[in-house]
C-alpha cells in the first residue's frame, strides 16, 4: 500500500520482491480490486503493481484529464520505487495508459497486453455528455447503469453480488475525478500512431463486449506490428472480472513468452540478461519462452520531440480553432455545420474556426467556463435566441452548472430585459432537460 502525493498514484505490490515487475491498470469506474483474481497466479512469476485512478477506490482526489498526465502520474509512481523496466496489461482506460507508454516511453516497456481498449473511445462527444450528466445528478445514474455495459446479461443475473459490487465501486468514486478520466477519454485518439508500437502485444477483448468490442480490438491488432488477438467467448467489457480464469492464462501466456529486452535507440542494439555487451537486432538468437529474473534497466533514454518554432503559422491557428471548437460545440455541431457548407460558405466557416474559436476562444486570458458566461450573456442581450441553444449546450460541456446557467440568465434579465429572459428561460429549460436526462 502507498502514502500517495498529487503527482503519483495510489499503489500495492503482490508477488515477489525480486521478481519482474508487471502493472496491472484498471478500467474507468473500478479500482485495482479488479484484477483480485489474476493476482494469485501471475505474482507467482511477477512482482504485481496494481494503482487506482485519482479518486477511485479511496485514492487522493487529484483529478487527471488526459491520458498522458494518467501516465505521467504512474512513471513518478515507478521512478519514487526505482522500478525501470515492466510489462504491462491494462483495461480500457488502463489500456489507453499501457497505449500511451508504448508510444511516448519505449523503453521502459518490456511487454504489453490491452484488454477491451481502443485506439479511440467511442466519440468525443458521448464522453463529454457522460460528464455533464455526473456534474448535474451526481455517479448514481452511472453507478445503476455500469452493470449492463460492463457484464453480459447472464452473468449479471447469476452473480448479483458482483453486479451490486461494480455499483457501489462506481458510486464512491469521487465525481470530479470520474469527469476528468471521462475528458481523458474524450481527447485520446492515438489511431494515427498505431505502427509505432513496438513491444510485444497481445489485444485481448470479450466476445460480447459492446463499449469496445472485437471490431475495436482488431483496429489495434491491424494497426500494432506486432500484436495478436484473443477473443473471450461469453464475456463482455469487463473481461478480467466476469472470465477471469481464462484471462489469466492468456495474460500468463503471453508475458512469459513475450518480455522484450532493453532496446537503445541509438544503437539499434539489443541487451541480452545476462551479458555485459550488446548485439545486433538481426543476431538475436530466438526469444526463450521465460521470464528474465529480474527487470532489465533501460539502455537509453527516448529523445523528447523538437520544440515547435515559435510564433507558429495561420495552419496552425485553423488547426487549433477546429479542436477548441470541437471540444466546446461537440463533434456533431461542428461536422453539421461544415458538411453544409458550400462554396458559397466555406470561407465563412474557415473564418469561424480560424478566428473566433482559434484567435478568440483559445486566448489564455478567460477560461472557457467564463467565455461560456459572456457568450451567454451577449446571445441574450442581442435577442440571438436561434443561438442561445448550442451555447447552453456549449456551456454544459465547459463545466457550467445548470444553477450557474440560470444566474448568468438571471443577471441577464435585469441588464437585458425580462421579455427576451423569459424565451432565454424557455430555451435553456428544454437544453438542459435534454442534456442531463441519462439515456437508457
Amino acid at each position: 500500500m502507498s502514502e500517495t502525493p498529487p503527482n503519483t498514484l495510489q499503489y500495492r505490490f503482490d508477488g515477489p520482491e525480486d521478481a519482474p515487475v508487471l502493472i496491472l491498470g484498471p478500467s474507468l469506474g473500478t479500482t485495482w480490486h479488479m484484477w483480485d483474481r489474476q493476482v494469485p497466479e501471475l505474482a507467482q512469476q511477477w512482482r504485481v503493481l496494481r494503482f487506482d485512478l485519482p479518486g477511485h477506490g479511496g485514492a487522493p482526489a487529484h483529478p487527471a484529464g488526459s491520458v498522458a498526465e494518467l501516465t505521467a502520474r504512474l512513471l513518478v509512481t515507478l521512478d519514487a520505487l526505482g522500478v525501470q523496466r515492466f510489462g504491462y496489461a491494462g483495461c480500457a482506460l488502463g489500456g489507453a495508459v499501457g497505449v500511451e507508454l508504448a508510444l511516448r516511453h519505449p523503453d521502459r516497456l518490456a511487454s504489453l497486453a490491452l484488454i477491451a481498449a481502443s485506439p479511440r473511445f467511442g466519440s468525443a462527444d458521448e464522453f463529454r455528455r457522460r460528464g455533464v450528466i455526473v456534474r448535474t445528478n451526481g455517479l448514481d445514474p452511472i453507478a445503476r447503469s455500469s452493470p449492463d455495459r460492463w457484464f453480459t446479461g447472464g452473468f449479471a443475473a447469476a452473480q448479483p453480488a458482483i453486479t451490486d459490487w461494480a455499483v457501489q465501486m462506481v458510486r464512491t468514486t469521487d465525481p470530479g475525478c470520474y469527469i476528468a478520466a471521462c475528458e481523458a477519454l474524450a481527447s485520446f485518439d492515438v489511431r494515427a500512431e498505431l505502427g509505432r508500437v513496438g513491444v510485444p502485444t497481445l489485444v485481448l477483448v470479450g466476445s460480447d463486449d459492446q463499449v469496445t468490442g472485437p471490431a475495436e480490438a482488431r483496429t489495434l491488432v491491424a494497426g500494432i506490428p506486432d500484436a495478436r488477438l484473443a477473443v473471450v467467448p461469453g464475456a463482455s467489457h469487463l473481461v478480467p472480472v466476469e472470465q477471469p480464469a481464462a484471462v489469466t492464462d492468456l495474460l500468463v501466456r503471453h508475458f512469459s513468452t513475450a518480455w522484450q529486452p532493453a532496446y537503445d535507440v541509438s544503437t539499434g542494439q539489443t541487451a541480452l540478461p545476462g551479458m555485459t555487451g550488446m548485439v545486433p537486432m538481426g543476431a538475436m538468437p530466438p526469444r526463450a519462452p521465460v521470464v528474465p529474473p529480474q527487470p532489465v534497466a533501460p539502455v537509453a533514454e527516448i529523445a523528447p520531440a523538437p520544440a515547435a518554432p515559435p510564433g507558429g503559422s495561420r495552419a496552425d491557428a485553423y488547426d487549433a480553432g477546429l479542436k477548441v471548437r470541437r471540444e466546446v460545440l461537440g463533434d456533431a455541431h461542428v461536422d453539421r455545420e461544415l458538411a453544409q457548407a458550400d462554396a458559397f460558405s466555406e470561407d465563412y466557416q474557415e473564418f469561424l474556426t480560424r478566428y473566433v474559436w482559434g484567435d478568440v476562444w483559445d486566448r489564455p486570458g478567460l477560461d472557457r467556463r467564463s467565455r461560456s458566461c459572456v457568450a451567454l450573456t451577449a446571445l441574450v442581450a442581442g435577442g440571438h435566441l436561434e443561438q442561445l441553444a448550442v451555447h447552453i449546450r456549449a456551456a454544459l460541456r465547459t463545466g457550467l452548472t445548470p444553477e450557474e446557467i440560470k444566474e448568468v440568465l438571471l443577471q441577464a434579465a435585469v441588464y437585458c430585459g425580462v421579455p427576451v429572459a423569459t424565451d432565454a428561460f424557455r430555451v435553456a429549460q428544454q437544453v438542459i432537460r435534454e442534456e442531463t436526462t441519462p439515456r437508457e
